[in-house]
């Protein structure tokens, strides 16, 4: 993918937590043709390294750091290693998230009678789904409150979340992750209204579904074909397709380029090949 020669961030800082996976590590490298300079942040750090060196031997500039979104004092070191290594952050792409099957159900509907063995509504696991709301909830609002500290006031300063589909509409079978989305989005908006008066715009994309290696086994057979569930995700896809993780990254640059959206503020912008749009009828 070719980023276009207006979209310039030289010198810019731009920190992306989740950069150890493959979306965010995508994005990453798509962000450093922009010129700037990109803190990969994620507990894995072997597979954040993999994509900093990616970009560094691309003639990028981007070093990794092994941060848990989820302890304050982890994201605190980091922001002084990157204040000493780059400067200050000037975007923050909120990207650390995900799903845990102890908060998962096996049954799109609960009924009077179920096979055996079914992990139904009730069987719900109460570690997995605080881990599910931890981790995307807590791991966007903790970051957010270390790195905002050096964007107040600050030309250009802006964050972006990474809401889903499921905020719209929840999915069937995973509450806890479709509840954690909602509330992603509801606290762009609050961030939003929070920070205007001090410089830093909020926004967030919705991604619809894309294939990654994550869930392919989820959407295939081993044939190929789509599975019941991917069925239903194309058959309600006006597009009719699945998207791809470039398609994602239009909408990122415009969402932080202040020369395009400077004022845009507290919106959750779809990626979804009309998902959300479509009743079905």
């Amino acid at each position: 993918m070719q980023i276009p020669f207006n979209h310039q961030f030289k010198d810019k800082v731009i920190v992306i937590t989740g950069a150890g996976g493959v979306l965010c590590g995508f994005l990453s490298k798509q962000l450093a043709r922009t010129g700037a300079k990109i803190a990969l942040l994620d507990i894995n750090l072997e597979m954040a390294n993999h994509f900093a060196e990616e970009i560094t031997q691309s003639g990028g500039i981007a070093k990794s750091y092994q941060t848990n979104v989820l302890e304050l004092n982890s994201i605190q070191a980091t922001n002084e290693q990157i204040k000493k290594d780059f400067g200050p952050c000037d975007i923050l792409i909120n990207g650390a998230g995900g799903n845990n099957p102890n908060a998962t159900t096996d049954n799109e509907f609960h009924e009077f009678e179920l096979p055996d063995n079914t992990k139904s509504f009730f069987d719900l696991d109460k570690s997995g789904v605080e881990f599910v709301f931890n981790l995307n909830y807590l791991g966007t609002l903790l970051p957010t409150q270390v790195f905002a500290k050096e964007m107040v006031g600050r030309k250009g300063s802006c964050i972006v979340n990474i809401s889903s589909m499921n905020a719209f509409t929840p999915l069937t079978k995973i509450p806890a992750y479709s509840g954690a989305k909602a509330a992603i989005s509801n606290f762009t908006q609050w961030l939003a209204v929070h920070f205007s008066h001090v410089g830093i715009r909020c926004n967030a994309i919705a991604p619809g579904f894309l294939v990654s290696n994550q869930n392919r086994a989820l959407l295939f057979n081993t044939d190929g074909s789509p599975t019941a569930r991917a069925h239903k995700i194309l058959t309600n896809t006006p597009m009719g397709r699945f998207g791809e993780a470039e398609e994602l990254v239009g909408g990122i640059l415009f969402l932080i380029d202040e020369r395009y959206s400077s004022f845009v503020n507290g919106v959750v912008l779809p990626i979804d090949g009309g998902f959300s749009a479509y009743s079905g009828v």
